[in-house]
């Protein structure tokens, strides 16, 4: 077993609205413990140049790099407040932002320069985590599930892992931590992009415009006839996988309310692809926010909490995750495994950046 370091994960989720940094201290297989986390959201003319990114293979010039000193000053400022030194951390795991995930042609493309990142806070950085699991034969996605199983030591199996960002994804962990996880659909991303769309609103802010409006069961239904849900598990998606749906004329309350019973009813759906019903359905992302989409999924599902009822801190779970993963990834351990990603075997990932020469002092916002 490995002396446990701390460790810094980052996060810019599907969902583009910001950057989320925590430090975990971690053997790479074990919590030992958690430090304090912070979260920045991306100003609105930067969250409209990320999403133009979405979809291409190669970002509009300079938004790498400026995505890389945005995650630089977070990262400082976490260690600032921690009352610490930038050489006390061990390591930064540095998912970058995905653009492009196409699983069924073998590629994903996260932004993010590793190298710039590390000599700019003076920490080894782990970062591409996904390009080795798809060269295995991977999907890529998710890779939360490893920090899951770890979060569930204790928990009373099986229990599922509900993350709601742009999509949704499911970790199921049974006896034995027994692990199957795959994206179940949409999370929160169609109902963001039609708030967007119709009230300028980046999100529907507590479900209030969906709790105004009426569903329309034929929509669900007709949504819930894509092939991909009852395609078997692993399975992954990009966050406009169903852009191309169709609400035909429904006002925006209704179309907001038809959207997040969407998104309830495709993660219900994806319990045909596990092997018992959870007992439990603990949920982190943004989406547990959402009042009316947990009401939702309560409605089918039963036991649904968000993940604080546990003594864990929702909006910093995926940040901790790359934190793990990039312990594990210094030691060579596996980060995807065949129930996760679909895989052929377990797994490790991730690319690793010595800090080298250190460029000027990046100011922190």
């Amino acid at each position: 077993m490995t002396d446990p370091v701390w460790a810094i994960g980052l996060m810019s989720g599907t969902s583009g609205d910001g950057i989320d940094a925590a430090l975990l201290r971690t053997d790479g297989e074990r919590i030992v413990e958690t430090g304090p986390g912070i979260g920045e959201a991306y100003d609105p003319a930067f969250r409209a140049r990320l999403k133009s990114a979405y979809g291409q293979w190669e970002p509009p010039a300079g938004l790498e790099r400026e995505l890389t000193e945005r995650h630089a000053a977070l990262v400082l400022r976490l260690v600032a407040q921690a009352g610490m030194r930038p050489g006390e951390i061990g390591v930064v795991g540095f998912h970058g932002q995905t653009i492009l995930h196409e699983p069924e042609k073998h590629r994903t493309r996260q932004i993010g320069d590793g190298a710039l990142l590390a000599a700019l806070t003076g920490i080894a950085v782990v970062n591409d985590f996904r390009s080795a699991d798809m060269a295995a034969g991977g999907e890529g996605a998710p890779l939360a599930p490893v920090y899951h199983r770890a979060l569930a030591a204790g928990l009373e199996k099986p229990v599922a892992m509900l993350n709601i960002g742009g999509v949704s994804n499911v970790t199921f962990i049974g006896d034995g931590d027994t692990l199957i996880a795959f994206d179940t659909g949409p999370g929160n991303a169609l109902i963001d992009d039609w708030a967007l769309r119709h009230t300028g609103e980046p999100v529907d802010r507590d479900g209030a415009l969906a709790k105004s409006g009426r569903v329309d069961e034929a929509a669900v239904a007709r949504f819930l006839e894509n092939p991909f849900f009852k395609r078997a598990a692993p399975k992954s998606l990009d966050r406009d996988a169903f852009k191309a749906f169709s609400l035909g004329a429904l006002s925006a309350a209704d179309g907001a309310a038809t959207l997040t019973a969407i998104t309830a009813a495709s993660i219900a759906a994806g319990i045909e692809h596990l092997p018992q019903a959870p007992k439990r359905w603990l949920v982190c992302g943004g989406g547990r926010h959402n009042p009316v989409l947990m009401a939702a999924l309560r409605a089918r599902l039963g036991a649904v909490d968000p993940i604080e009822a546990i003594g864990w801190d929702g909006d910093l779970i995926e940040a901790q995750a790359f934190a793990l993963m990039a312990v594990r990834s210094m030691h060579g351990l596996p980060i995807s495994f065949p129930g996760t990603t679909g895989v052929k075997a377990p797994t490790t990932g991730g690319r690793l950046h010595r800090p080298g020469k250190r460029p000027p002092a990046l100011k922190m916002a």
